[in-house]
């Protein structure tokens, strides 16, 4: 879940709900699921906040740090070899002694 929200997010700053949506286009997750996962990489400093006005109230944004940019490269990397394994096992090429 944070590599898809730290991806999400490296594209553009964005706001809570549209993080949801974009989440929601690959798996199932509810709001309560998403917000402890944004909360969470704002505490170890991979995401960074600000609020901006939408329609008379303020709306809190999300962007990706440094640390958030270089913690989505590990797992993007991490991501290339697992599936990499998995395709092996999948399709072929395996060796089943």
């Amino acid at each position: 879940m944070d590599a898809l929200v730290l991806s999400i997010v490296s594209a553009e700053s964005t706001y809570g709900y549209k993080i949801t949506q974009d989440v929601r286009s690959v798996m199932e997750v509810s709001e309560s699921t998403l917000y402890p996962v944004l909360r969470r990489l704002q505490k170890d400093e991979c995401l960074q906040t600000f609020d901006r006005e939408f329609s008379g109230r303020n709306r809190r944004y999300y962007s990706i740090t440094e640390k958030g940019s270089l913690r989505l490269e590990d797992y993007r990397t991490e991501w290339t070899a697992y599936k990499a394994k998995i395709d092996n096992v999948l399709f072929g090429g395996m060796s089943h002694e």
